[in-house]
């Protein structure tokens, strides 16, 4: 089992303790808009299917499929979309008490266009300014979010304020206690740089979360925002280097690398699969490293696991809703591929 942070500190003796989360995620929600046509623009398309979306509420949604109690701290705007998610989240099985409204915006909305198998176009419409960027310190769960065994937080989260402020505060009451991942998530359309003090702000911002976090993770893009390496070893190193005790580097069709501090490395393949929609790939991924972690499985065997769940949910049209179940990504791993979709998966 890998030691990625000190336990979480004993209770006073006598102390009723609430049922600790699995997993709290932190961060961006919205409304995903998905063509129900394939390989047309989307000036040319006239149908749409309505899922949850936003990257660290699908990975709650992953974790909670695969057994684990979720939570996920973010704000919606008050209107019909944000009691939608409300709605889908509570379907899921995840925990939406820190969910609240903002007045002043409007709920996001995100369109994409399908071209497999692997063009995926994202449009978000996210002004004047989203409401998950108006997350404030003083209305965290801090106690919350530092007895949970995973708490994720991503790269988003660090773009505005008071976002970034909450966020590093969260991070901070983690003291690298228990798995505190980062998700680099790297949207470059987030940031104003305009309002920094320089254009290198985003990397600054990186690396001052990837010294509170215990695990990183992030495709090659997003490795080079964070530490400059693009090679993948070069850029494990790095993360490890920043403060991360597991880096996850993932390399799309080349597989993923996972390096800990310890010296373990896994290098996985990719698991065959015919792509229908890559975009919730990764969050699925997300929410299945979160269960292997908790599990105490080896870096290998998460690897392998993650990568199938990813590769499932590619298999798939939706995101929030395509995330499977435990029974699905051991088939898979069963099977070496993804060799068949449930009726209704696919447009």
């Amino acid at each position: 089992m890998l030691d990625l942070g000190q336990s979480p500190r004993t209770p006073v003796e006598g102390m009723v303790m609430p049922e600790r989360y699995d997993v709290i995620t932190m961060g961006r929600i919205g409304v995903d808009l998905y063509p129900l046509q394939t390989g047309l623009p989307l000036a040319r398309v006239d149908t749409f299917g309505k899922f949850l979306g936003g990257s660290p509420s699908n990975v709650a949604v992953a974790a909670a499929r695969l057994g684990r109690r979720t939570a996920v701290v973010t704000r919606t705007g008050r209107d019909a979309f944000g009691e939608y998610l409300h709605h889908q989240l509570r379907e899921f099985g995840v925990d939406d008490r820190w969910v609240t409204p903002v007045d002043a915006y409007p709920t996001p909305v995100t369109f994409c266009e399908i071209f497999p198998p692997d063009d995926f176009p994202l449009y978000f419409y996210r002004q004047p300014k989203a409401p998950d960027l108006e997350i404030h310190t003083s209305e965290l769960d801090l106690g919350a979010i530092r007895s949970a065994r995973v708490f994720w937080m991503t790269g988003t989260g660090l773009c505005a304020e008071p976002s970034r402020t909450a966020t590093l505060a969260a991070l901070r009451a983690r003291d690298r206690c228990g798995i505190t991942v980062f998700d680099l998530d790297w949207r470059p359309m987030f940031w104003d740089t305009t309002q920094d003090a320089s254009e290198s702000a985003p990397a600054v911002r990186y690396r001052e979360a990837l010294a509170l976090a215990t695990v990183a993770v992030g495709n090659l893009d997003e490795c080079e925002i964070a530490t400059g390496e693009r090679e993948p070893h070069a850029a494990a190193r790095a993360l490890i280097g920043a403060g991360a005790e597991l880096a996850v580097v993932k390399q799309g069709p080349e597989g993923v690398l996972a390096v800990h501090r310890d010296g373990t490395v896994a290098e996985v393949p990719p698991l065959p699969v015919e792509v229908v929609n890559g975009l919730g790939a990764g969050d699925a991924f997300g929410g299945a490293l979160c269960h292997g972690l908790l599990a105490g499985w080896e870096t290998g065997r998460i690897m392998r696991y993650a990568n199938a769940a990813g590769a499932i949910v590619a298999s798939r049209l939706a995101c929030s809703s395509a995330m499977p179940f435990p029974y699905e990504v051991e088939a898979a791993l069963t099977e070496g591929a993804v060799t068949s979709r449930p009726t209704g998966a696919t447009p």
